[in-house]
């Protein structure tokens, strides 16, 4: 019989928050004041704050002493769940390691009547209802700990989609797990569009740091995209602060990730100097598009990656292309997202090595 591994606490505590766990609290000052959060420690030097009153975000991550996500000038906010027409959704944009867009719209403002929609939609100003939260017992061996919410995007006459959001970790992995389950709960068909917008920030994006994807990339076709995604530079490698980017500067690329034999595709950030890295993992089948949005502006100095149903060109584009779901009532569709820590020399070359045209 195999010798049992012995676990490193095995004996040494009688709390599981000496190791890890989530901890749930409410903010009490300033913009983001009432907000209910959870802090979760994976007791691998990855902790991270869940928004449960903003459709169970992440926002603040870190590992160890390093920030792995960017935040915006307001950071966490009370929700605005009415704020969704033209660019409203940037008030209370947190930034942050993911924040969710849709759910029946992601991309810029469109309307058709009766319906106005603003900007990447309504899901990240929506409050959540706490399922359960349950704790890893590192004594009993149990190194499992979760969080599910349920979030209800929904309107008389109009859409009426949930999002039941489980995040979760083990106790000892820098790895988050993400999965979330939209189901129309309404008696007609209804659009639906899912978009995580996945904000990196300094110090893991820094000059040097790499972007890393493997597929190929092209520009939104705005004159401003064309300006970063252009053969003329280099846009997988991160550059300093640029003045062009001062404002509305920006970039965005759509790329057209090619998944491994097992069908899931891997994009993220590798700074080598730091010694830092970050993996997103998930399925070609239920996320086919990825947006690399690059913001290099002078104290907002950002790239995002965002695995979606589709890129953010909205609702009504979608339509026309012939690529948006129609989710029939009672059905759901399942999302599933990985993010994960990389910090050895082998696994950070081998994710750098494993992109490519």
């Amino acid at each position: 019989m195999a010798k049992q591994k012995t676990l490193p606490w095995e004996g040494k505590i009688c709390n599981h928050s000496a190791v890890g766990g989530i901890e749930t609290s409410v903010t009490d000052d300033g913009p983001g004041r009432g907000n209910r959060i959870a802090w979760v420690n994976t007791g691998a030097g990855l902790r991270f704050k869940v928004v449960i009153d903003r459709a169970m975000d992440i926002v603040d991550a870190f590992h160890n002493q390093h920030s792995l996500a960017w935040l915006s000038h307001g950071g966490i906010t009370a929700p605005q769940p009415h704020a969704n027409s033209g660019i409203e959704w940037l008030y209370s944009f947190a930034g942050g390691l993911v924040t969710t867009c849709g759910l029946t719209h992601v991309g810029g403002p469109n309307e058709d009547v009766p319906m106005n929609r603003g900007l990447h939609d309504r899901a990240s100003n929506l409050r959540a209802s706490i399922e359960s939260i349950i704790q890893p017992d590192p004594i009993r061996g149990r190194l499992d700990m979760s969080i599910t919410g349920l979030v209800k995007h929904s309107m008389l006459f109009g859409p009426n989609l949930e999002l039941r959001r489980t995040i979760s970790c083990t106790l000892g992995s820098p790895v988050i797990r993400m999965r979330d389950v939209v189901t129309n709960c309404g008696n007609l068909p209804c659009p639906h569009m899912l978009l995580y917008h996945c904000n990196f920030g300094w110090p893991l994006v820094d000059a040097g740091a790499d972007i890393v994807y493997k597929g190929k990339c092209q520009s939104f076709g705005r004159d401003i995209d064309d300006a970063i995604f252009s053969s003329n530079r280099n846009y997988r490698k991160c550059p300093g602060p640029l003045e062009s980017h001062r404002g509305f500067g920006e970039g965005c690329g759509v790329i057209d990730v090619r998944p491994d034999a097992k069908g899931l595709c891997a994009a993220g950030i590798c700074n080598e100097k730091l010694g830092l890295g970050v993996k997103i993992t998930y399925k070609k089948s239920q996320l086919p598009a990825l947006t690399n949005w690059q913001h290099w502006g002078f104290g907002e100095y950002v790239t995002g990656l965002e695995p979606g149903t589709n890129p953010p060109i909205g609702q009504n584009a979608a339509k026309e292309q012939k690529k948006l779901i129609m989710l029939a009532p009672g059905k759901s569709r399942t999302y599933e997202l990985e993010i994960a820590v990389l910090t050895e020399d082998k696994e950070l070359r081998r994710f750098l090595q494993s992109a490519g045209e």
